[in-house]
């Protein structure tokens, strides 16, 4: 038996469906399972020893592509394909790729394209994203553990991280906190430069914390912004590392500070003490899903929204002052 099972596409998305995918796993323990999972993801899962391959989805969506990564994985010969994405697209895919079994949730008109449609129902065991992942599981009528996350790296990568740190002239002495100011869904669910700067200098003047900034490429100057208003410079490595060398540098801190984003979730899988700053959405649904974490947030009157940028005047997140997010803070830095 081979089980290909279509990735989330969103880092966090996908941090928070591996729990389910290794319990579709233990369901099957005689099947092949694989990934098929775009680019930006793919890594994610190298390192689960409950999946056997890989395929590398291109970005685009285009019908050309779809055709392309069809034929890919009809090559494949697989019996089941599993859809932990909600869109048309994606069960479009299985079926011209004549998988046989095709199970997914009844989402986006897909109904049709598949063999076997769950119906949601996001409130069995809360309404966080990682129980909506888990539901289909059980949905399927198989048996699922409670989820949980995780992160598996190497020891290896582990070292290369440390290596990287001390290169950069780390002190692992004093405490090594992680700052990652971007979110990729927009700037609404970004809490201001500014205001990392100044908890980031808190942070350097009363804990002699290390200032680490990480991120995106296209978050560079959302970094350099916050350096600029630090009197004591941090060390950015924006841009500078893949997805797997970012889990190896979260692997070292001891804190990491975090919008809600894809990394927030990466660092709460791999069990380091996330302080997340939340405005427009909510932390019940897309949250970190276990300790050690805190959130810090607003209640505001027109919360919660599905903006990408703020058509008023950002109260969410203007709201949240650094003086309280170090008072949040401080509790993992004892």
């Amino acid at each position: 038996m081979k089980i290909v099972v279509r990735a989330p596409n969103w880092i966090g998305d996908s941090i928070l469906a591996t729990s389910a995918i290794e319990s579709l796993s233990k369901n099957f323990p005689q099947a092949q399972i694989w990934i098929a999972a775009k680019d930006w993801v793919k890594d994610l899962f190298s390192s689960c020893d409950f999946i056997k391959g890989i395929i590398p989805l291109p970005a685009t969506n285009g019908f050309k592509s779809l055709i392309n990564s069809a034929q890919q994985i009809k090559k494949l010969r697989f019996s089941t394909g599993v859809l932990f994405t909600n869109s048309f697209s994606s069960a479009l895919l299985f079926y011209l790729a004549k998988i046989p079994q095709r199970w997914g949730y009844s989402r986006d008109g897909r109904r049709f394209l598949l063999t076997k449609g769950i119906v949601s129902k996001r409130e069995e065991g809360g309404p966080h994203q990682a129980n909506y992942y888990m539901n289909l599981i059980t949905g399927l009528g198989l048996k699922a553990s409670p989820p949980h996350l995780f992160f598996s790296l190497s020891q290896e990568e582990k070292t290369r991280a440390k290596e990287m740190l001390l290169s950069l002239n780390v002190d692992f002495n004093q405490p090594l906190i992680i700052l990652s100011p971007g979110a990729s869904y927009g700037p609404s669910k970004r809490w201001p430069a500014e205001k990392f700067a100044r908890l980031a200098t808190l942070l350097q003047k009363k804990k002699k914390a290390n200032i680490l900034i990480v991120g995106y490429q296209d978050e560079a100057r959302l970094a350099e912004s916050i350096a600029s208003e630090m009197p004591k410079k941090p060390i950015s490595l924006v841009g500078k590392t893949s997805l797997r060398q970012l889990a190896g540098l979260i692997s070292h801190a001891d804190l990491f500070i975090t919008n809600d984003s894809g990394p927030m979730h990466m660092a709460n899988a791999l069990k380091t003490p996330v302080a997340a700053v939340f405005g427009p959405t909510d932390p019940i649904i897309t949250g970190p899903f276990q300790e050690p974490s805190v959130i810090i947030k607003k209640d505001v009157i027109c919360w919660p929204c599905s903006y990408r940028e703020c058509p008023y005047d950002h109260r969410c997140m203007l709201g949240i002052d650094p003086e309280e997010v170090f008072e949040a803070c401080i509790n993992f830095l004892k």
